[in-house]
């Protein structure tokens, strides 16, 4: 597979949010703007707890 999608939640305000692992922007957060995850040419830097990995069917 060539990614997945994971559900991480803000250290922040503690919304839960999708989003794709190899996220290639920015990725802030819908409620609070902190920012949860860095795009670095492969896997993204996640700056939040990943609470799920969504499997895909």
């Amino acid at each position: 597979m060539a990614g997945r999608f994971i559900t991480v939640q803000c250290p922040d305000c503690e919304n839960e949010q999708t989003l794709f692992e190899k996220a290639s922007t920015t990725v802030a957060c819908a409620v609070c703007g902190n920012t949860l995850a860095r795009p670095t040419g492969g896997l993204a830097d996640i700056d939040a707890d990943v609470t799920e990995v969504v499997e895909a069917r």
